[in-house]
């Protein structure tokens, strides 16, 4: 049996992605997106808890990032998990999960840049331009 690493998510963003540069001029942007599910507990009251994750996209994915999403942008995102180890500024190392996108839908309107037509929802991934998909009535929510 071989393994699998895959995520998808839809979910919104707490902020604007910051697109970074590489030494070698490699574009990469990092985003958090939240993720949220409800349900009631025993006495009917409606409990909701948001999870956040932290998205790392890289090349022409990340420029796209950077370019059209914004906070609170509905995205689908997939790719994988992985696992970092740092040196925080007080100097104790840390180990964190990043999802590392391999694709990635925008989900609903705004956030072209002025003078820019686009479609409600696009298909982009780390291989490709800019595709339009579907329809915004065809969507599940």
């Amino acid at each position: 049996m071989s393994n699998l690493n895959k995520v998808l998510l839809i979910g919104r963003l707490g902020a604007d992605p910051e697109l970074r540069y590489t030494a070698d001029g490699v574009p990469v942007a990092t985003f958090n997106v939240a993720t949220s599910e409800s349900r009631k507990d025993k006495s009917g009251t409606r409990q909701e808890k948001t999870e956040w994750h932290r998205v790392v996209a890289w090349r022409k994915l990340g420029e796209i990032a950077g370019e059209y999403l914004k906070k609170g942008r509905l995205v689908y995102i997939e790719g994988k998990i992985q696992s970092r180890e740092y040196e925080g500024k007080d100097g104790v190392k840390r180990k964190t999960f990043e999802i590392i996108a391999s694709e990635m839908k925008m989900i609903g309107g705004g956030g072209a840049p002025q003078g820019e037509e686009r479609k409600p929802y696009a298909n982009h991934n780390s291989d490709d331009e800019f595709v339009p998909e579907i329809e915004e009535d065809d969507v599940p929510l």
